[in-house]
C-alpha cells in the first residue's frame, strides 16, 4: 500500500494532510508514504523532515498520484475547487481517498471518482460517537478556528479587551458574544475570556448553559420553544423560519449591547441560519466587529459576504464608545480561518487522519468491515457507486454498494 500527499492546491489552502512527525505512525501499518515535494511547506514543514521520518519524496506531482494506491489530502471532491478532478483523473483506477470532500453537493470530482471506480471516504461525515472523536476532524479544526476567530476580532476592534486601571484612568473591558456553543465557541469563549473581555454566549440547546458557564461567561436565556434541538450527531438541529424570526427578535436588544461577536452556528450541508440581522448591526457602537465563522454556508450575519470585510454604518444615536470606529460596524466573513494556524492545524489534522487510517489499513492493504459504524458514515464511494441512495442523488452518482468486509 502507497500512501501519497500532495500539496494542496486550493487557493489559500495553506495545511497538509500528514505532517513528518506521523509518517513513522502510517508506516507501522504496513505503508510506504509518497510526498510531493513542497507538500508541507506552507505550514511549516520540509521536504527534509519528511525524509528523516522515512517518507520517499518526489518532485513531481504526476508521480506521486500515479504511484498512490490511498491519497490523504486536507481537501478533496466538492472541497478541493476546479483542481480537484485533474487530481482524481490522475490516481490509478481503483484508488482510494481520505479527505474532507464537502459531500452535499454535486461536483465533477465526484462523477470522475464513480467512473475510475475509486473509494473516498468524506471525513466531515465521521459520526459524533465516543470511538470516533480521535478522527473528528471538524472539532480539532473548529477548536483553532474559535480561537482565532477572537485573535481577529480583538485585532480589528479600536479597544482592548480587557480592564486597565492606570494613573491615566480606567480602560472598560470589551463585551463579547459568542453565537453558537460547539466546539468553536467554547474556545472563542475561552480565548476571549483569557484576554479579559466580559462574555455571554447563546446557543439554541439549553443543555451547553453549564458547559458556558464553566469557563466564566454567562449564558443567554430567550423566551424560544427549542423542543429537540440536537440532532442525532450532537450537531444543532435546523429549526423553522417562525423560530429563527422570533429568535432575532429577542436577540436585537443582546446584539447591541456587544463590542465583538463570534457567531459559528452552522448545520452541515446547509445554509447557515442567518441570526444577526442588518438592522441589528445598525444598532451597535460604532468600531463593533462581527467575525462570521459560518460565512462559507451563506453566513449567520445578514450583510456577511464569504472572505470579505464588509463595513456597516451604525444608526443615528447608536453608542459611540468605541472609540475610533469611523461611524461603521466591520463584519469579517473568514471561510478558511485555520489556514492561518496551518503548523498546528496540520498537526491536528494530521492525527485525525493517522488514526482514521488504522481503522482502514491492517498489514499495508485496505480492509474494510462496511458494518462498522465510522465506515459506513464516511464511505461515499465505491466499487463506482454510492452506498447511500439520498447522498448518491444529491452527488449525481450511481447507487450501490454491498455488505461484509472487502
Amino acid at each position: 500500500m502507497t500512501i501519497g500527499v500532495i500539496r494542496e492546491r486550493l487557493a489559500g489552502e495553506t495545511r497538509v494532510a500528514l505532517v513528518p512527525a506521523h509518517v513513522p505512525d502510517v508506516k507501522k501499518l504496513g505503508a510506504r508514504v509518497l510526498v510531493e515535494s513542497g507538500a508541507g511547506v506552507a505550514a511549516g514543514y520540509l521536504d527534509e523532515q519528511y525524509a528523516e521520518k522515512g517518507a520517499e519524496i518526489l518532485p513531481d506531482r504526476a508521480a506521486v498520484l500515479a504511484a498512490t494506491d490511498l491519497l490523504v489530502a486536507v481537501r478533496s471532491g466538492a472541497a478541493a475547487g476546479e483542481d480537484a478532478p485533474t487530481d482524481l483523473e490522475a490516481l490509478p483506477e481503483g484508488a482510494a481517498v481520505v479527505a474532507m470532500m464537502d459531500p452535499w453537493r454535486e461536483h465533477e470530482s465526484f462523477r470522475v471518482l464513480s467512473g475510475r471506480r475509486q473509494r473516498a471516504f468524506a471525513l466531515e461525515l465521521l459520526p459524533r460517537i465516543t470511538r470516533a472523536q480521535s478522527m473528528d476532524v471538524l472539532s480539532s479544526q473548529a477548536n483553532l478556528a474559535g480561537y482565532r476567530a477572537v485573535l481577529l476580532a480583538a485585532t480589528e476592534l479600536p479597544r482592548m479587551f480587557p480592564m486597565l486601571m492606570t494613573a491615566a484612568g480606567t480602560v472598560v473591558p470589551a463585551r463579547v458574544l459568542v453565537v453558537g456553543v460547539g466546539v468553536a465557541g467554547l474556545q472563542a469563549i475561552a480565548t476571549a475570556r483569557r484576554l479579559g473581555a466580559i462574555v455571554s454566549a447563546y446557543d439554541i440547546r439549553p443543555a451547553v448553559r453549564e458547559q458556558v458557564e464553566s469557563l466564566g461567561a454567562r449564558f443567554v436565556e430567550m423566551e424560544l420553544q427549542t423542543g429537540d434541538a440536537e440532532s442525532g450527531g450532537g450537531y444543532a438541529r435546523e429549526m423553522d423560519e417562525e423560530f429563527y424570526r422570533r429568535q432575532r427578535e429577542l436577540m436585537r436588544s443582546v446584539v447591541a449591547e456587544q463590542h465583538v461577536i463570534i457567531t459559528t452556528a452552522a448545520i452541515p450541508g446547509r445554509k447557515a441560519p442567518v441570526l444577526v440581522t442588518e438592522e441589528m448591526v445598525r444598532g451597535m457602537a460604532p468600531g463593533s466587529v462581527i467575525v462570521d465563522l459560518a460565512a462559507e454556508r451563506g453566513g449567520n450575519c445578514e450583510p456577511t459576504r464569504v472572505d470579505e470585510v464588509v463595513s456597516v454604518p451604525v444608526a443615528a444615536g447608536a453608542d459611540s464608545g468605541a472609540g475610533s470606529g469611523a461611524g461603521s460596524v466591520r463584519i469579517l466573513g473568514p471561510s478558511n480561518i485555520v489556514a492561518g494556524l496551518a503548523y498546528h492545524a496540520s498537526q491536528l489534522f494530521s492525527k485525525n487522519m493517522v488514526t482514521f487510517l488504522a481503522t482502514i489499513l491492517r498489514e499495508g492493504a485496505l480492509r474494510i468491515d462496511r458494518k462498522d459504524e465510522i465506515i459506513a458514515a464516511t464511505m461515499i464511494m465505491e466499487d463506482g457507486a454510492c452506498p447511500d441512495r439520498e447522498r448518491a442523488s444529491v452527488l449525481g452518482v450511481p447507487h450501490g454498494g454491498a455488505g461484509g468486509e472487502a
